[in-house]
């Protein structure tokens, strides 16, 4: 069931994605090259705590951490670790979501460490302009797959696969609600979008083959082929007004 959500919600999950941001922008700040992603963690645990919100992912199905930390061909869901230390070169993908008087707020980035080579700063971009091209989608009385099929077209006409493993949702009292946001499908299907809707869109677009498989610490998603893959992530309203983004000022 897809839940619409009042003016009163939304200002408490704008409230809930502010902190999200503002966390966001503080670990994009201290990557750097010979930080563990553990150090990242504690800094986002401590941040959300004063915060007074609480980590969304921590304990969501046993997932042991405040964030997921990805690096290189790790897609999605990547543990932090003390013995993960970032190098010169590598994509960093920083997903972290907080619930914050009830409600829930996600995001994601990915973040070059040091200096990186061409080809993956076309990744970043293209994977963000996806995204920023999707949530221009958001617009009273379109279709989920408008989003979908945008994010899809931008990123394969750069020769980039998009991820089907793992979709985007809506969001609200919980983590993950209806409807699935994918980045693929066809414009002009998929549920209606409605006034009050809130979408978590977030592109996953890899180098190679579109294709995951899951390491045994049951969590990490990486690509099929050992290719690159970057992920960029915020959450949408649908307005009257069009798309308002709850996790960026």
């Amino acid at each position: 069931m897809i839940i619409c959500k009042s003016p009163l919600e939304l200002e408490t999950m704008r409230r809930a994605g502010l902190v999200v941001w503002e966390l966001l922008q503080e670990l994009r700040a201290r990557v750097e090259p010979g930080l563990s992603t553990y150090e990242l963690e504690q800094l986002a645990v401590d941040r959300i705590g004063r915060s007074g919100a609480r980590p969304a992912f921590k304990g969501w199905y046993d997932y042991p951490c405040a964030l997921c930390t990805s690096i290189n061909d790790e897609i999605v869901h990547g543990i932090p670790s003390r013995k993960r230390i970032l190098k010169v070169g590598d994509l960093l993908k920083i997903d972290v979501g907080v619930q914050l008087d009830g409600y829930y707020s996600d995001s994601a980035i990915t973040v070059p460490v040091g200096t990186i080579r061409p080809e993956l700063e076309r990744l970043l971009r293209v994977t963000e302009e996806a995204l920023a091209l999707a949530m221009e989608r958001v617009r009273l009385g379109g279709r989920v797959g408008d989003i979908s099929s945008t994010v899809q077209a931008h990123a394969e006409s750069h020769g980039y696969s998009v991820v089907r493993d793992f979709v985007g949702h809506g969001i609200g009292t919980q983590l993950h609600e209806d409807p699935k946001v994918p980045n693929y499908g066809t414009a002009g299907h998929g549920p209606t979008l409605k006034e009050g809707m809130v979408l978590a869109i977030e592109p996953m677009v890899n180098t190679g083959k579109p294709g995951a498989r899951i390491l045994a610490d049951k969590w990490t998603a990486v690509t099929e082929d050992g290719g690159y893959s970057a992920h960029f992530e915020h959450c949408v309203v649908v307005t009257s007004n069009g798309p308002w983004i709850l996790t960026r000022p």
